[in-house]
């Protein structure tokens, strides 16, 4: 079956093959897993089907969708309406926010405020979209609505302790027509007292996408590991000159106009902008820098500056080809966010199978018609950055060789 989205009448979107028979799973069972490769449009399935499901009902449908992080709850509100509500003029739909960041849709995280909205809509028979964070879930779960579709985003995130209980709830017929749960990297538990995405709770796998199969569709593209093997150091710390030296060898013998760098900490970032010649060598080569952390926020080549300002300057910056930027960072843009252009991520830490996987993730999205590659650099000069490419590698040929998703595991 073919789905095709009609937006202003002029701009026909029209599914891709993988994305259809998500779409027709979803269709047919009222909750489960989808496993779909970072950059493989799973948003625009769920966009899809609960468009289909506002359509198909004229008694209104209350919609939930839940992301890990404020920014990524924003930014899937954006994708949404930019879909079904493109000129913001439907005024049966209604859009509302549970969580504690700043945005222009009405917003709460009190639940009766909650229930008086979106009860409001549901008997005027029209439409509710709320956007929510796991960390503010329960509040949609007090608030007592009857909720019709709820959409997991990075759903290995749920299975936290504190977020597990609103994710049971809803997962539960009784509180949730239709549930579904989306990650690339799925999180399971041997341990008996922790809780995995286990059947029982999250429904069966409706769809497991392999990344082979996007990037031969030339969906996204494949990752290119390079591991920069330096002097290994031996007998004292780290200090942060060294990162700075090996970094921009790393930057330099690769080429890279725009890299993602993950930071091992938020202190080895705030040294090596302060405490090296960082900055200084980058822009004697050239490019520009910017950082974002809880701790500092964001700063754009030495100008601190708000999370909005900070997120369009990157992607006007990733859009740009003449353009040549450094975005160091420790984990606010490894899962979900969407950076336009990057070529390469630089590995300075370890992680996880899932933090790795969602940072490859960044760069291998389409980009310019020479990008062919998403570039994976790992240099290697302590015992970190040995074991860092080896995990790195195995990931790689777990997802993109195997056609695997890279599954976390719980095991105490």
């Amino acid at each position: 079956m073919r789905y095709t989205i009609d937006i202003n009448r002029t701009h026909m979107i029209t599914l891709r093959p993988h994305q259809e028979r998500i779409v027709d799973r979803l269709q047919n069972y009222n909750k489960g897993q989808v496993i779909v490769p970072t950059g493989g449009g799973k948003t625009l399935t769920m966009i899809m089907d609960a468009k289909s499901s506002m359509d198909r009902c004229n008694s209104g449908v209350t919609t939930v969708v839940v992301a890990p992080r404020i920014l990524l709850a924003e930014q899937l509100c954006s994708e949404f309406m930019e879909v079904i509500d493109p000129n913001n003029s439907d005024p049966y739909l209604h859009v509302m926010h549970v969580h504690s960041g700043e945005t222009h849709h009405v917003s709460t995280t009190k639940a009766d405020k909650i229930h008086l909205y979106a009860n409001c809509a549901r008997t005027m028979g029209e439409n509710v979209i709320i956007f929510t964070t796991y960390n503010s879930l329960h509040r949609v779960m007090e608030a007592d609505i009857e909720v019709n579709n709820i959409y997991f985003d990075e759903a290995h995130n749920s299975v936290k302790k504190n977020f597990f209980p609103a994710t049971e709830y809803f997962a539960d017929i009784k509180n949730a027509d239709r549930c579904y749960f989306y990650t690339a990297t799925p999180k399971h538990s041997l341990a008996a007292t922790k809780p995995g995405m286990n059947w029982s709770v999250y429904g069966q796998v409706l769809a497991n996408i392999p990344a082979p199969e996007l990037v031969e569709g030339g969906y996204i593209l494949p990752p290119k590991v390079v591991v920069k093997q330096l002097p290994l150091i031996k007998g004292r710390k780290v200090m942060y000159a060294d990162d700075c030296d090996n970094l921009l060898e790393t930057i330099d013998d690769n080429n890279i106009d725009k890299t993602l760098v993950c930071a091992r900490t938020t202190k080895q970032i705030i040294n090596l902008l302060t405490h090296s010649d960082f900055c200084a060598e980058l822009y004697q080569r050239g490019y520009s820098w910017m950082t974002i952390t809880s701790k500092t926020g964001g700063i754009i080549d030495g100008q601190k500056v708000n999370r909005e300002e900070f997120f369009n300057t990157l992607n006007t910056w990733g859009k740009d080809p003449e353009k040549k930027f450094v975005v160091l960072h420790h984990s606010i843009l490894s899962e979900g966010i969407n950076v336009s252009g990057l070529e390469a991520v630089i590995f300075m830490r370890n992680m996880d199978y899932i933090g790795i996987s969602q940072s490859i993730g960044r760069v291998i999205r389409l980009g310019g018609s020479e990008k062919k590659f998403g570039l994976v650099c790992i240099p290697t000069y302590d015992r970190v950055g040995i074991s860092t490419a080896k995990k790195v590698q195995a990931v790689v040929d777990v997802v993109f060789n195997q056609g695997q998703p890279a599954i976390s595991e719980i095991r105490r």
